[in-house]
């Protein structure tokens, strides 16, 4: 068994002879662990918590700690992990409560990256894909072959189906249906120049002025881009500031916010 002199493991924790347990570790009492499953580094693992085989827990993720649910009063609860699943830096994973059946469960081929928070009685499935920062709150259930992009959130007792895809950024409230492709609304406007902080760099009230009438002229005027960027042309001096606007404009390949 290959444990670091650094790790600190109670004695009544089970761990597998091919697992990999690295520098300054921690894992309590209720922990087993099985075959080849490693812990890189700075890994904290307590509770009734069930590790499967193959897995990889990179630096300062964290597992089967308590709930934040205010209800939980230390009862009895536990964390499944299943096989082969790659649980990115700073995930954390709260075991489960007496109101949500008390587990917290993930299944197999999983891969949570860096920030996924996972709480009380969540499900989920197998060969999931949780971006960055995804946040579950209690009691969500999530299926096979879910795809969850960056910093979305999933409101406590909502399912996603088997199959979605959530854009990024999305705040869930309701349940997501199978196959499904779901964002929330995500529109971006510009409402003019950066007024406070150019006079802050001490850039000139005239060279902000000039910059108010672009935007104007960009957000306000109802013209399209090429209509618009011959209007200010035509009525605006011509700047240093104005010509990087312009030159920025020309050379955008995605489009630029309006």
């Amino acid at each position: 068994m290959a444990i670091h002199p650094t790790a600190i493991i109670h004695p009544e924790a089970r761990i597998a002879d091919s697992a990999e347990i690295g520098p300054y570790c921690i894992v309590g009492a209720g922990v087993e662990i099985d075959a080849r499953t490693r812990l890189m580094a700075n890994v904290y693992v307590e509770g009734v918590t069930t590790i499967g085989e193959d897995n990889v827990l990179f630096p300062y993720s964290t597992i089967g700690v308590a709930s934040q649910d205010l209800k939980y009063q230390g009862e009895r609860a536990e964390t499944h992990i299943g096989h082969r699943n790659k649980i990115r830096e700073f995930v954390t994973i709260h075991r489960g409560t007496k109101g949500g059946g008390l587990v917290t469960a993930i299944g197999d081929d999983n891969l949570l990256m860096a920030y996924v928070h996972v709480a009380h009685d969540v499900r989920i499935g197998d060969h999931t894909i949780l971006g960055n920062g995804v946040t579950f709150a209690g009691h969500v259930t999530v299926g096979d072959c879910v795809v969850i992009e960056a910093f979305s959130g999933v409101h406590q007792f909502c399912r996603v189906g088997k199959h979605a895809f959530i854009g990024g950024y999305s705040v869930i409230t309701q349940d997501v249906l199978p196959y499904s492709l779901t964002v929330s609304p995500r529109e971006s406007k510009v409402f003019g120049e950066n007024k406070v902080g150019l006079e802050r760099r001490g850039f000139s009230t005239g060279a902000i002025e000039k910059l108010h009438k672009v935007f104007r002229v960009l957000s306000k005027s109802g013209l399209n881009t090429k209509q618009a960027v011959e209007r200010i042309r035509s009525e605006v001096e011509p700047t240093s500031e104005v010509e990087e606007v312009l030159a920025f404009i020309a050379s955008s390949e995605r489009g630029f916010v309006k």
